[in-house]
């Protein structure tokens, strides 16, 4: 191994074991949530999480940034997602391949616009309107390896501003992806949001949303099928959103302890699958257990939460991929994503 693997390695594994001990939350106790939303609807059609599936769709390296390949040079995609209450998120990365550093570089913003609101004190009086926003700009590198192995490291600005709320904070991601061509066995790893709070919302910083993945992507050798799980939050068993007041039973935890064992172990798994036609078509589909538990209203049928699904059209100079997304019963939200390789279009050299 190259001297440069070994100090890029053993650098992200630093901050790793930093990250590690100061950054053990559960779901709705840290900041800057909208970071962990699915930017890409390959992503989302695959249940929101994957960080090994291999493909020709460079957005997914927003995830994980050692899934950038020298052949997304030049590739520049947008996405547009339709949230609820016409919340708009709008999604834009592009990747540039250095071939005298032999180095993939990407640079992405994620932007959200939650429109025009109203402003109140705490009397009810109305002051007027502001436009609160969130957004992430960042910056990747990735290199490989051999030919099996590839790193990346990703650098996060990360603003949220919410009239005269504001805050801002700095946090990085590092990825490995292992690719078994023989054996079509793809396998992620990746520590995401490692940083803290330059700016808090008030008088006290929060913690980031920190997280561990794995995951792995296998496709049949025989047939066109590509099936994918994502493990989450590794560096914390208990994931569970406990809130007791839709607890029709309180001691029903107690009665039926295996079954939220269970429970527990899947929150932590996201499965995804993927059937291609030819090599023109990919169909997606996805199941997050996390989502459709957390989300689950007692009263109320489950329906298709949790459940996703997804199409892409690949041609050779664009592809064209959409996905839907369940939130509670039949709610559900819509992205559209395009990505272009410019290079086919204007003279760009590596």
């Amino acid at each position: 191994m190259s001297k440069r693997f070994y100090q890029f390695f053993f650098t992200a594994i630093c901050i790793l074991q930093l990250s590690l001990l100061q950054a053990q939350t559960i779901g709705g106790n840290s900041t800057f949530s909208f970071v962990k939303l699915s930017n890409a609807p390959q992503l989302s059609g695959l249940g929101g999480i994957n960080i090994s599936n291999q493909s020709k769709d460079a957005t997914l390296g927003f995830m994980n940034p050692a899934l950038l390949r020298d052949s997304m040079h030049a590739q520049l995609s947008a996405v547009f997602n339709s949230f609820f209450a016409g919340v708009g998120n709008y999604h834009i990365y592009y990747v540039q391949h250095a071939e005298k550093m032999n180095t993939n570089f990407a640079i992405g913003v994620n932007f959200f616009n939650y429109g025009k609101t109203t402003q109140t004190d705490a009397a009810g009086n109305v002051l007027g309107n502001f436009r609160p926003v969130d957004y992430v700009v960042q910056l990747s590198a990735a290199q490989n390896f051999k030919d099996q192995w590839h790193y990346g490291f990703t650098l996060k600005y990360i603003s949220s501003a919410y009239a005269a709320y504001k805050s801002n904070g700095i946090a990085a991601d590092f990825g490995i992806t292992y690719t078994d061509e023989a054996n079509s066995l793809q396998v992620g790893f990746v520590a995401k949001n490692m940083g803290t709070q330059l700016k808090a919302y008030g008088s006290q910083k929060e913690d980031l949303p920190f997280d561990v993945q794995l995951g792995i992507s296998k496709r049949l050798k025989n047939i066109p099928l590509q099936f994918s799980i994502t493990a989450h939050h590794l560096h914390q068993f208990d994931i569970r959103y406990n809130d007791t007041t839709f607890d029709i039973n309180p001691f029903e935890e107690v009665n039926n302890i295996k079954r939220f064992t269970a429970d527990k172990i899947l929150r932590h798994f996201v499965f995804g699958t993927q059937f291609y036609i030819g090599d023109k078509i990919e169909l997606s589909m996805g199941y997050n257990h996390l989502r459709r538990s957390e989300l689950k209203i007692s009263t109320a049928g489950n329906g298709l939460n949790g459940f996703s699904a997804g199409l892409g059209v690949l041609f050779n100079k664009i592809q064209l991929r959409y996905a839907r997304a369940y939130y509670q019963n039949t709610s559900a939200y819509n992205q559209l994503g395009i990505s272009l390789k410019i290079n086919e279009y204007f003279n760009f050299s590596k």
